[in-house]
């Protein structure tokens, strides 16, 4: 698998291209700012990015800026965007266009390889990776104000957990419960949300997590 990495730090932008390597990713560019990621994504076309929302100049959102034009370009470009910090409207923009590939973690789960392979190979196969902190933040916001506050704690729980990007299977293994008791969850969420059901997990999740972003 192929992958463009836009990090302004030597040191982790190094570091992230020796671990990704060694779980068997092609690291095909290492760049340090928005101009050289959209540079090495039309020259390459990579089958995903890795994004520092903050680079140079000006170290607000450069990174997510470009990552996003990089998506208008290359529609359904798979990017996984890094951040030091929760900002749960960079968040919603990047699940704006609802087509999916996307992840925004904290750069605090680099340092988990084995997790950070994974959410970048669910990113880089059309799903979803969701810090849990981003989506805990969202449902908190969200819990008084009608959205999510009829949904009982466990559905709360799956909710999040389907937000991260994961499947029936793996919340029925986090939750220690039968994959016909997430269904049902999960049945139940969509009824008191209002949204329609689907079998794309994928849309599943993003409709959630779109409407959680209003």
């Amino acid at each position: 698998m192929r992958v463009v990495i836009a990090e302004d730090l030597f040191l982790l932008r190094d570091g992230l291209t020796r671990m990704l390597q060694a779980h068997g990713f092609e690291v095909v560019a290492a760049v340090e700012d928005g101009p050289g990621l959209l540079a090495a994504i039309s020259s390459e076309r990579p089958d995903v990015a890795v994004v520092d929302v903050r680079l140079p100049p000006t170290f607000t959102d450069e990174g997510l800026r470009a990552a996003l034009q990089a998506r208008r370009e290359i529609p359904g470009l798979p990017v996984l965007v890094l951040s030091q910090y929760v900002e749960q409207l960079y968040a919603r923009e990047l699940l704006a266009d609802g087509s999916g590939a996307v992840g925004y973690l904290l750069k605090d789960r680099v340092f988990d390889s084995d997790q950070f392979a994974d959410a970048l190979r669910r990113v880089a196969a059309g799903g979803t990776a969701m810090d849990p902190e981003v989506i805990a933040r969202l449902l908190a916001r969200n819990c008084d104000d009608g959205a999510v506050g009829g949904l009982s704690p466990r559905e709360r729980e799956v909710l999040g957990l389907m937000a991260e990007g994961r499947s029936n299977a793996a919340i029925a293994a986090r939750l220690f419960v039968t994959e016909r008791a997430v269904a049902k969850h999960t049945s139940s969420i969509f009824t008191k949300l209002n949204l329609q059901p689907s079998d794309d997990d994928n849309r599943r999740v993003l409709a959630v997590l779109a409407y959680l972003g209003q």
